[in-house]
């Protein structure tokens, strides 16, 4: 069984453009993305022999743009391993797709579609994601080409786990631009755990002296960010060198869900919990939505009527099941499924678990529970908007506020919207309502949360296909 936190760890994307950096790296991480469909529209134009630039020019300020929003910084990880090189080419693909339809939307209302060949835009649209992908596969040579250039000295204030934290990074192959020198703390080396006894260079009152007999370039103060005493003599006492300090702040108490940093009207503010999907990342994950379950629909229209028929005829009552669950911001939402049950609870105030052999569940009930056909109305909750194709699966209002008293960070899922499927239910939490296969599937849907990516929606939907085949379990 997959364990939160492993599971996602070798796909997470790193924050990977840093103001500490030197200047030939941030500009080469920061501009290969949105440089490369400029790149690669010049070559399609002298490929084909079109000789009109101007129409293409405003197609090139778009791709620019848009790419370096919505395909972000090129990531640096010191390694690529196959299945998360094409998991890569997948994001950019998803994400290349919806920048083209963007740009061509555009186009077509201004009237300019009829100004360009089609041949041109064609193979620029095809090449592109392409040249990204390879670009980003040979990204870590590029990087590696600043060792060259003098490696920044840093040092470490406070030898606590943000600082360590940070020091492995440092250490990596992800950082060759920086050199760790080592920590400076108050506390007795007795504290300091074993692999970093050795790097202690001194108290707090030694590090302006050190970092001056040294030429120290960056230090980074690993403790709370507060107006303590010894935090302002350090402040102080580094005010007569040109090291660039910044603060390291420890947010391990926190249960972080798409930490970031943000501006409100000037003033910065740390995201300790916030939703993954703002800005760009919202826009691209409802018009997925829209797109998979629209061609879902017309791809499973006779599956769906010849459900509605057998449950018509297998027992009496409604086709269609209604249950209000809750949705985005724990608001509540109508969820439709096929009637697989004698009875209809709506589960608001008590809901009792499908157990084995279960009498409330009729023949053809069982088979379209055991075959997840009862979900498939649900791709009309996606439409409305209500639901996502993949995400955290709702549940009954009784079960929520049952299990929001005993599981901390329970309604922390609700930041999103609900799913048809999810990454519990593909790591095999697709039912059980004892507390320890709770907290195992409420651990998976925040790692969701942490880690989402488009390309993490196309994983989970191509494993959910293979666990409904391969489920014995289901009832």
């Amino acid at each position: 069984m997959l364990n939160p936190g492993e599971s996602l760890k070798r796909g997470e994307r790193a924050a990977d453009v840093s103001a500490s950096e030197p200047v030939s790296l941030f500009v080469l991480k920061s501009l290969l993305h949105p440089s490369v469909p400029v790149l690669t529209l010049i070559v399609c134009l002298l490929l084909w022999g079109e000789v009109r630039y101007g129409p293409y020019f405003l197609v090139a300020v778009l791709a620019f743009v848009g790419a370096a929003d919505l395909l972000d910084a090129v990531p640096i990880p010191p390694t690529r391993p196959g299945w998360l090189a094409l998991s890569s080419l997948l994001d950019i693909v998803i994400r290349w797709v919806l920048l083209v339809a963007f740009i061509w939307a555009l186009m077509d209302i201004a009237g300019l579609d009829r100004e360009f060949d089609w041949r041109v835009l064609g193979s620029w649209a095809v090449l592109t994601p392409v040249a990204i992908w390879c670009g980003q596969l040979a990204a870590p040579r590029l990087f590696s080409r600043t060792r060259r250039t003098r490696r920044r000295k840093a040092v470490i204030v406070g030898a606590r786990e943000a600082g360590f934290r940070l020091a492995e990074q440092l250490e990596g192959a992800a950082s060759p631009h920086i050199k760790l020198l080592g920590f400076f703390e108050d506390r007795g080396l007795a504290r300091v755990p074993a692999p970093y006894t050795n790097k202690i260079l001194g108290k707090l009152r030694h590090v302006s002296e050190y970092v001056a007999r040294n030429r120290v370039d960056l230090v980074y103060i690993a403790l709370p960010m507060t107006r303590h005493p010894r935090v302002l003599t350090l402040l102080n006492s580094l005010r007569d060198s040109t090291a660039s300090i910044y603060f390291v702040p420890d947010l391990t108490v926190c249960e972080l869900v798409q930490p970031r940093f943000d501006l409100v009207y000037g003033i910065p503010v740390v995201a300790v919990c916030e939703s993954p999907f703002y800005g760009v990342r919202g826009i691209a994950k409802r018009l997925t939505d829209i797109a998979i379950a629209s061609i879902a629909i017309a791809m499973l229209s006779p599956v769906l009527l010849a459900v509605a028929l057998g449950v018509r005829l297998s027992s009496p009552g409604p086709i269609i099941f209604r249950q209000k669950r809750y949705g985005l911001d724990g608001k509540e939402i109508i969820v439709y499924k096929f009637r697989s049950m004698r009875v209809t609870e709506d589960g608001d105030r008590t809901y009792t678990q499908v157990r084995r052999n279960d009498e409330r569940v009729t023949p053809f009930g069982s088979f379209i529970r055991s075959t997840s056909l009862d979900e498939l109305p649900q791709l009309f909750n996606v439409l409305e908007g209500s639901m996502s194709i993949v995400g955290p699966r709702p549940h009954a209002i009784a079960v929520n506020e049952q299990y929001r008293r005993l599981i901390p960070g329970y309604m922390i899922r609700h930041k999103v919207k609900p799913g048809i499927t999810g990454w519990a239910q593909v790591n095999g939490f697709r039912g059980g309502d004892d507390i320890g296969s709770m907290r195992k599937r409420i651990a998976f849907d925040l790692e969701y949360l942490r880690h989402w990516s488009l390309s993490l929606d196309l994983l989970i939907m191509l494993r959910t296909a293979l666990v409904v085949w391969n489920d014995r379990h289901a009832y």
